[in-house]
């Protein structure tokens, strides 16, 4: 999963400026959680002579401690590079574009809703890491083994609570809901042509609605837009800007953003408060869990440091490391979560029905009828 986009400030230092929450993002902002994590470590000594470098292609919002990276040079007596390349759509077509002669030795961001387009794409080589043994297998959409799950997250609708207890209105169950009177000019939502978490939500009312039938999901947006539905370039302007919970500075109670939100608005709060001040909306099936996955490219100068690498991000010190650093749930089975994660965040018991494939096939397709429909 999840948080995918995910491109966001560095959340750390927004939240202690008074904000909160790291995601990821598809197009890239953090996936799944809500907000931007803070600055990839480089490698602390320059290499020594005669050592090898790993380089590994990341979106923007990767993050990982430096004593972990640490950790990894010292067992495989390398350096490891990292290249950020935007956002996971930029960085995932700059990798496309170098087929044949790679950027990089590993690539780390691809998530479900660019799956389907990596692996067309022909630049990754098969390997079925040890480490996949503690992977659980629905998490594994790449059969082949061509692209590994590292770590997931639930994009999610957020609510102010304090609001909805001051106005006395009721909170949506449902994404139907939403277009009903009570909730007229309330919700924030993601461009999915620029968003991760926007493109996440866009492909949940696909999955939830459907494309025939009495009721679609243009049907939704149609009446989205006459409920006065707010459209924000990103999630940082979304959830900080116009979202009124917690960190948000904004007047909309309610915001497209991820299910580990409330968790990052109590971790970065100072005093941290005994309760979120903001919750999630998560009905059965209404909510997008995205998927992150690395690969080695083809045509690595140094596949061998690369299989390392995979195995590391598998392994257990990377997969603990990950829910504090990119706001998101460790892929590897048995990997303990810190306690702000046990009490604050949630894991929907039911995320959307929708494929790597249909996404493939209807992406385009879905966001210029979403762009008809809602923007023009």
């Amino acid at each position: 999963m999840s948080y995918r986009v995910i491109v966001l400030a560095l959340i750390t230092m927004v939240l202690l400026a008074g904000c909160v929450t790291p995601v990821p993002t598809p197009t890239s902002e953090p996936v799944a959680a809500t907000a931007t994590p803070a600055a990839t470590p480089t490698p602390t000594a320059p290499p020594a002579p005669g050592s090898r470098t790993v380089t590994v292609m990341t979106h923007d919002s990767f993050s990982v401690s430096q004593p972990v990276v640490d950790a990894f040079q010292a067992r495989c007596g390398c350096q490891v590079r990292f290249l950020k390349s935007g956002d996971a759509g930029l960085a995932l077509n700059k990798a496309i574009l170098a087929k044949g002669n790679p950027l990089a030795d590993v690539f780390y961001g691809v998530d479900n809703s660019f799956l389907s387009r990596a692996l067309a794409a022909d630049i990754f080589e098969p390997y079925a890491s040890p480490a996949l043994a503690d992977i659980p297998d629905e998490l594994k959409l790449d059969p082949s083994n061509r692209l590994l799950p590292v770590d997931f997250g639930y994009v999610a609708l957020n609510y102010d609570k304090k609001y909805f207890a001051d106005n006395n209105i009721p909170i949506p169950q449902t994404l139907r809901d939403l277009t009903q009177s009570p909730y007229s000019g309330l919700v924030v939502v993601e461009n999915p042509a620029t968003s991760s978490p926007g493109m996440a939500f866009l492909l949940t009312t696909v999955a939830v609605f459907g494309e025939t039938g009495s009721y679609t999901y243009l049907d939704f947006w149609r009446d989205m837009r006459k409920n006065k539905v707010v459209v924000a370039d990103g999630w940082d302007d979304a959830y900080y800007n116009q979202f009124s919970g917690g960190s948000g500075q904004g007047d909309h109670p309610l915001v497209v953003s991820y299910a580990t939100s409330p968790a990052a608005e109590v971790y970065f709060a100072d005093p941290q408060p005994a309760e979120s001040p903001t919750g999630n909306i998560l009905p059965p099936g209404q909510t997008f869990r995205q998927i992150e996955f690395v690969g080695i490219l083809k045509g690595a100068a140094n596949p061998d440091l690369a299989q390392q690498w995979v195995d590391f991000m598998l392994g257990e010190q990377f997969q603990a490391d990950i829910p504090l650093q990119m706001w998101v749930y460790p892929a590897r089975k048995g990997t303990p979560l810190p306690e702000v994660f046990v009490k604050h965040a949630q894991v929907p018991t039911q995320p959307a029905a929708i494929t790597p494939e249909q996404i493939e096939a209807g992406r385009e397709g879905w966001l210029k009828a979403w762009t008809d429909v809602v923007l023009r």
